[in-house]
Protein backbone atom coordinates (compact mmCIF):
# COMPACT_ATOMS: atom_id res chain seq x y z
CA UNK A 1 0.00 0.00 0.00
CA UNK A 2 1.41 3.56 -1.03
CA UNK A 3 1.58 6.39 1.07
CA UNK A 4 0.70 9.82 0.49
CA UNK A 5 1.06 12.61 3.04
CA UNK A 6 -0.90 15.85 2.42
CA UNK A 7 -0.52 19.41 3.93
CA UNK A 8 -3.86 21.24 3.29
CA UNK A 9 -5.90 18.22 4.18
CA UNK A 10 -8.79 19.83 5.31
CA UNK A 11 -9.64 22.52 2.33
CA UNK A 12 -11.62 21.53 -0.88
CA UNK A 13 -9.00 20.30 -2.79
CA UNK A 14 -7.20 18.17 0.13
CA UNK A 15 -10.70 16.53 1.27
CA UNK A 16 -11.57 15.01 -2.10
CA UNK A 17 -8.22 14.17 -3.09
CA UNK A 18 -8.16 12.10 0.31
CA UNK A 19 -11.48 10.24 -1.03
CA UNK A 20 -10.11 10.24 -4.04
CA UNK A 21 -6.61 8.46 -2.93
CA UNK A 22 -8.11 6.02 -0.52
CA UNK A 23 -10.49 4.64 -2.82
CA UNK A 24 -7.40 3.20 -4.98
CA UNK A 25 -5.79 1.79 -1.83
CA UNK A 26 -3.32 4.48 -0.85
CA UNK A 27 -2.78 5.41 2.47
CA UNK A 28 -3.23 9.22 3.46
CA UNK A 29 -1.59 11.07 6.45
CA UNK A 30 -3.27 14.09 6.68
CA UNK A 31 -1.42 16.70 8.42
CA UNK A 32 -3.63 19.96 9.87
CA UNK A 33 -3.05 22.84 12.30
CA UNK A 34 -5.64 22.47 14.22
CA UNK A 35 -7.46 19.05 14.71
CA UNK A 36 -9.69 20.75 17.03
CA UNK A 37 -11.57 22.75 14.66
CA UNK A 38 -10.68 20.21 11.49
CA UNK A 39 -10.23 16.70 12.97
CA UNK A 40 -14.01 16.00 12.46
CA UNK A 41 -14.34 16.44 9.35
CA UNK A 42 -11.36 15.02 8.39
CA UNK A 43 -12.35 11.49 9.87
CA UNK A 44 -15.22 11.68 7.83
CA UNK A 45 -13.64 11.51 4.51
CA UNK A 46 -12.10 7.90 4.60
CA UNK A 47 -12.73 4.26 5.82
CA UNK A 48 -10.82 3.11 9.03
CA UNK A 49 -7.60 2.48 8.61
CA UNK A 50 -6.49 4.33 5.57
CA UNK A 51 -5.91 7.81 6.86
CA UNK A 52 -4.03 8.96 10.01
CA UNK A 53 -4.79 12.41 10.99
CA UNK A 54 -1.88 14.46 12.27
CA UNK A 55 -1.89 17.74 14.25
CA UNK A 56 1.58 19.82 13.11
CA UNK A 57 3.24 23.45 13.24
CA UNK A 58 4.60 22.87 9.56
CA UNK A 59 7.05 25.04 10.70
CA UNK A 60 8.60 22.53 13.02
CA UNK A 61 11.08 21.23 10.70
CA UNK A 62 12.31 18.03 13.12
CA UNK A 63 7.94 16.58 12.98
CA UNK A 64 8.20 17.49 8.84
CA UNK A 65 10.75 15.36 8.43
CA UNK A 66 9.37 12.39 10.97
CA UNK A 67 6.31 12.97 8.43
CA UNK A 68 7.79 12.72 5.06
CA UNK A 69 10.12 9.93 5.94
CA UNK A 70 6.94 7.70 6.76
CA UNK A 71 6.12 8.65 3.11
CA UNK A 72 6.31 7.81 -0.67
CA UNK A 73 4.87 10.88 -1.60
CA UNK A 74 4.21 14.26 -0.45
CA UNK A 75 1.40 16.71 -1.78
CA UNK A 76 1.77 20.26 -1.00
CA UNK A 77 -1.97 22.16 -0.79
CA UNK A 78 -1.50 25.11 1.22
CA UNK A 79 -1.92 28.15 0.64
CA UNK A 80 -3.86 31.37 1.76
CA UNK A 81 -6.02 34.30 -0.22
CA UNK A 82 -4.90 37.09 2.24
CA UNK A 83 -1.96 37.33 5.09
CA UNK A 84 -3.02 37.28 8.74
CA UNK A 85 -0.38 38.42 10.67
CA UNK A 86 3.25 37.64 10.57
CA UNK A 87 3.00 34.19 10.64
CA UNK A 88 0.68 33.65 8.22
CA UNK A 89 2.02 36.13 5.57
CA UNK A 90 2.41 34.59 2.25
CA UNK A 91 6.31 34.65 2.49
CA UNK A 92 5.74 32.32 5.12
CA UNK A 93 3.35 30.43 3.23
CA UNK A 94 4.33 30.42 -0.38
CA UNK A 95 7.80 30.58 -0.30
CA UNK A 96 9.60 29.73 3.05
CA UNK A 97 7.47 26.49 3.62
CA UNK A 98 7.56 24.86 0.14
CA UNK A 99 10.73 25.36 0.14
CA UNK A 100 12.06 23.43 2.97
CA UNK A 101 9.46 20.92 2.42
CA UNK A 102 11.64 20.36 -0.98
CA UNK A 103 14.53 20.16 0.76
CA UNK A 104 13.04 17.42 2.95
CA UNK A 105 11.50 15.39 0.44
CA UNK A 106 15.25 15.48 -1.94
CA UNK A 107 16.79 14.34 1.11
CA UNK A 108 14.41 11.46 1.75
CA UNK A 109 13.98 10.49 -1.88
CA UNK A 110 10.43 11.64 -1.33
CA UNK A 111 8.25 12.44 -4.92
CA UNK A 112 6.87 16.17 -4.60
CA UNK A 113 3.92 17.73 -5.85
CA UNK A 114 3.00 21.12 -5.09
CA UNK A 115 -0.21 23.14 -5.74
CA UNK A 116 0.95 26.74 -6.61
CA UNK A 117 -1.71 28.67 -9.10
CA UNK A 118 -2.25 29.84 -12.68
CA UNK A 119 -1.83 33.77 -14.05
CA UNK A 120 1.18 34.14 -11.57
CA UNK A 121 4.13 35.38 -13.95
CA UNK A 122 3.25 38.81 -15.05
CA UNK A 123 1.46 39.74 -12.03
CA UNK A 124 4.85 41.39 -10.47
CA UNK A 125 2.70 43.96 -8.07
CA UNK A 126 0.97 41.29 -6.29
CA UNK A 127 2.33 39.81 -3.33
CA UNK A 128 0.35 37.07 -3.57
CA UNK A 129 1.61 36.14 -6.84
CA UNK A 130 5.18 36.82 -6.29
CA UNK A 131 5.32 34.66 -2.97
CA UNK A 132 3.94 31.52 -5.14
CA UNK A 133 6.77 32.36 -7.79
CA UNK A 134 9.36 32.72 -5.20
CA UNK A 135 8.14 28.90 -3.83
CA UNK A 136 7.72 27.46 -7.47
CA UNK A 137 11.40 28.67 -8.22
CA UNK A 138 12.88 27.58 -4.44
CA UNK A 139 11.44 23.91 -5.25
CA UNK A 140 12.59 24.07 -9.13
CA UNK A 141 16.31 24.57 -7.86
CA UNK A 142 16.24 22.18 -5.14
CA UNK A 143 14.07 19.22 -6.34
CA UNK A 144 14.25 19.20 -10.22
CA UNK A 145 11.95 16.14 -10.42
CA UNK A 146 9.21 17.96 -8.17
CA UNK A 147 5.67 18.34 -10.14
CA UNK A 148 4.16 21.74 -9.72
CA UNK A 149 0.36 21.86 -10.66
CA UNK A 150 -0.56 25.53 -11.91
CA UNK A 151 -4.98 26.09 -11.34
CA UNK A 152 -6.66 28.09 -12.68
CA UNK A 153 -10.19 28.84 -10.07
CA UNK A 154 -11.07 26.01 -8.68
CA UNK A 155 -14.94 25.95 -7.86
CA UNK A 156 -16.99 23.65 -5.79
CA UNK A 157 -20.09 23.80 -2.91
CA UNK A 158 -17.33 24.28 -0.80
CA UNK A 159 -15.31 27.14 -2.55
CA UNK A 160 -14.66 31.02 -1.15
CA UNK A 161 -15.47 32.02 -5.10
CA UNK A 162 -18.40 30.97 -6.40
CA UNK A 163 -20.04 30.37 -3.03
CA UNK A 164 -19.13 34.19 -1.55
CA UNK A 165 -20.74 35.44 -4.78
CA UNK A 166 -23.43 33.97 -4.74
CA UNK A 167 -24.33 35.67 -1.23
CA UNK A 168 -23.29 38.15 -1.69
CA UNK A 169 -25.67 38.63 -5.30
CA UNK A 170 -28.56 37.35 -3.47
CA UNK A 171 -28.04 40.59 -1.27
CA UNK A 172 -26.96 43.62 -2.73
CA UNK A 173 -28.66 45.54 -5.54
CA UNK A 174 -25.22 45.90 -7.32
CA UNK A 175 -21.95 44.31 -7.52
CA UNK A 176 -18.67 45.98 -8.63
CA UNK A 177 -16.81 45.14 -11.45
CA UNK A 178 -12.93 45.56 -11.71
CA UNK A 179 -11.02 46.52 -14.90
CA UNK A 180 -14.31 46.27 -16.64
CA UNK A 181 -14.49 42.54 -15.66
CA UNK A 182 -12.77 41.70 -18.53
CA UNK A 183 -10.04 39.21 -17.03
CA UNK A 184 -10.39 35.86 -18.09
CA UNK A 185 -10.35 32.22 -16.09
CA UNK A 186 -10.87 28.93 -16.84
CA UNK A 187 -12.36 27.81 -14.04
CA UNK A 188 -11.72 24.03 -12.65
CA UNK A 189 -14.34 21.85 -11.06
CA UNK A 190 -12.72 20.78 -7.67
CA UNK A 191 -12.98 16.85 -8.07
CA UNK A 192 -11.25 17.28 -11.56
CA UNK A 193 -8.35 18.73 -9.95
CA UNK A 194 -8.08 16.01 -7.74
CA UNK A 195 -8.74 13.53 -10.44
CA UNK A 196 -5.77 15.42 -11.77
CA UNK A 197 -3.14 15.16 -9.34
CA UNK A 198 -4.53 11.25 -8.58
CA UNK A 199 -3.49 10.58 -11.98
CA UNK A 200 -0.17 12.50 -11.98
CA UNK A 201 0.62 10.20 -8.61
CA UNK A 202 -0.48 7.44 -10.15
CA UNK A 203 1.18 7.59 -13.49
CA UNK A 204 4.64 9.20 -11.87
CA UNK A 205 4.40 11.85 -14.06
CA UNK A 206 6.87 13.51 -12.70
CA UNK A 207 9.43 16.32 -13.35
CA UNK A 208 6.62 18.71 -15.35
CA UNK A 209 4.50 21.70 -14.43
CA UNK A 210 1.35 21.34 -15.27
CA UNK A 211 -1.44 24.31 -15.76
CA UNK A 212 -4.80 23.08 -14.49
CA UNK A 213 -7.84 24.41 -16.29
CA UNK A 214 -11.42 23.98 -17.16
CA UNK A 215 -13.07 23.10 -20.39
CA UNK A 216 -14.47 26.49 -20.89
CA UNK A 217 -13.00 30.45 -20.85
CA UNK A 218 -14.91 32.96 -18.69
CA UNK A 219 -14.37 36.96 -18.24
CA UNK A 220 -15.19 37.75 -14.62
CA UNK A 221 -17.89 39.66 -16.04
CA UNK A 222 -19.27 36.62 -17.66
CA UNK A 223 -18.63 34.23 -14.50
CA UNK A 224 -21.17 36.56 -12.56
CA UNK A 225 -23.87 36.86 -15.25
CA UNK A 226 -23.90 33.09 -14.88
CA UNK A 227 -24.04 33.21 -10.93
CA UNK A 228 -27.08 35.76 -11.17
CA UNK A 229 -28.60 33.39 -13.59
CA UNK A 230 -28.00 30.41 -11.56
CA UNK A 231 -29.67 32.08 -8.60
CA UNK A 232 -32.25 34.00 -10.34
CA UNK A 233 -31.40 37.17 -9.60
CA UNK A 234 -30.76 40.52 -11.44
CA UNK A 235 -28.40 43.00 -10.18
CA UNK A 236 -26.64 46.18 -11.38
CA UNK A 237 -22.65 45.32 -12.58
CA UNK A 238 -20.90 48.21 -11.87
CA UNK A 239 -17.45 49.21 -13.46
CA UNK A 240 -15.74 50.98 -10.59
CA UNK A 241 -12.72 53.40 -11.25
CA UNK A 242 -9.64 51.87 -10.36
CA UNK A 243 -8.74 54.42 -7.71
CA UNK A 244 -12.33 53.90 -5.56
CA UNK A 245 -11.94 50.43 -5.81
CA UNK A 246 -8.68 50.11 -4.27
CA UNK A 247 -10.11 52.93 -1.72
CA UNK A 248 -12.44 50.29 -1.01
CA UNK A 249 -10.37 47.28 -0.56
CA UNK A 250 -7.72 49.31 1.74
CA UNK A 251 -10.99 49.17 4.18
CA UNK A 252 -12.42 45.98 3.10
CA UNK A 253 -8.91 43.86 3.99
CA UNK A 254 -8.97 44.88 7.81
CA UNK A 255 -11.99 42.51 7.90
CA UNK A 256 -11.35 39.59 9.88
CA UNK A 257 -12.30 37.95 6.25
CA UNK A 258 -12.15 40.43 3.84
CA UNK A 259 -14.15 40.50 0.42
CA UNK A 260 -11.06 41.55 -1.62
CA UNK A 261 -7.67 42.75 -0.61
CA UNK A 262 -5.75 45.62 -2.84
CA UNK A 263 -3.30 42.70 -3.42
CA UNK A 264 -6.44 40.54 -5.28
CA UNK A 265 -7.55 43.90 -7.02
CA UNK A 266 -3.24 44.00 -8.37
CA UNK A 267 -4.07 40.43 -9.54
CA UNK A 268 -6.92 41.04 -10.93
CA UNK A 269 -5.47 42.98 -13.99
CA UNK A 270 -4.29 39.52 -15.47
CA UNK A 271 -5.85 36.95 -17.03
CA UNK A 272 -5.58 33.08 -15.28
CA UNK A 273 -5.75 30.99 -18.09
CA UNK A 274 -3.17 28.57 -20.12
CA UNK A 275 -0.42 30.15 -21.69
CA UNK A 276 1.23 30.51 -24.54
CA UNK A 277 3.48 27.40 -24.05
CA UNK A 278 2.21 25.72 -20.97
CA UNK A 279 1.12 22.08 -20.55
CA UNK A 280 -2.10 21.48 -19.31
CA UNK A 281 -4.11 18.65 -17.72
CA UNK A 282 -5.51 17.92 -21.75
CA UNK A 283 -2.21 17.82 -23.02
CA UNK A 284 -1.28 15.10 -20.69
CA UNK A 285 -4.26 12.85 -20.87
CA UNK A 286 -6.43 13.87 -18.21
CA UNK A 287 -8.40 16.59 -19.98
CA UNK A 288 -11.35 18.29 -17.65
CA UNK A 289 -15.00 18.22 -19.30
CA UNK A 290 -17.20 19.60 -16.24
CA UNK A 291 -18.96 22.81 -17.62
CA UNK A 292 -19.05 25.62 -15.22
CA UNK A 293 -22.82 26.67 -15.46
CA UNK A 294 -24.46 23.24 -15.73
CA UNK A 295 -22.21 21.87 -12.45
CA UNK A 296 -22.88 25.35 -10.28
CA UNK A 297 -26.67 24.99 -11.18
CA UNK A 298 -26.31 21.61 -9.21
CA UNK A 299 -25.77 23.57 -5.74
CA UNK A 300 -27.02 26.94 -6.45
CA UNK A 301 -30.35 26.01 -4.86
CA UNK A 302 -28.67 26.96 -1.60
CA UNK A 303 -29.29 30.75 -2.67
CA UNK A 304 -32.96 30.15 -3.96
CA UNK A 305 -35.85 31.48 -2.56
CA UNK A 306 -37.12 27.94 -2.11
CA UNK A 307 -33.86 26.09 -1.80
CA UNK A 308 -33.93 22.71 -3.50
CA UNK A 309 -37.88 23.05 -3.94
CA UNK A 310 -37.45 26.64 -5.78
CA UNK A 311 -38.65 24.97 -9.00
CA UNK A 312 -41.79 24.52 -7.33
CA UNK A 313 -42.79 28.17 -6.03
CA UNK A 314 -45.04 29.90 -8.27
CA UNK A 315 -44.33 32.88 -9.82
Amino acid sequence: MKKILIFGASGQVGRHCIRRFVKNNYKVTAVTRNLHQKGYILKTQAPIGYLDIVEANIFNEDKLTELVSKADVCLNLIGILHEKGKLNSFKNIHSIFPKKLAEICNSKKVKFVHISALGLELAKDSKYASSKINGEKFIREIMPDATIIKPSLVYSVDDNLTTKFMSLLSMLPFFPLYYGGNTKFTPIHVSELAELIFYIVSKEYYSKTIEAIGPEIFTFKEILQILMKCIKKKRILLSLPLTFAKLSAFFMQILPEPLITKDQINLLKYDNIKTENGLTNFDIGCPSKLKFEETVNKYAYNWKEGGQFSNLLKN
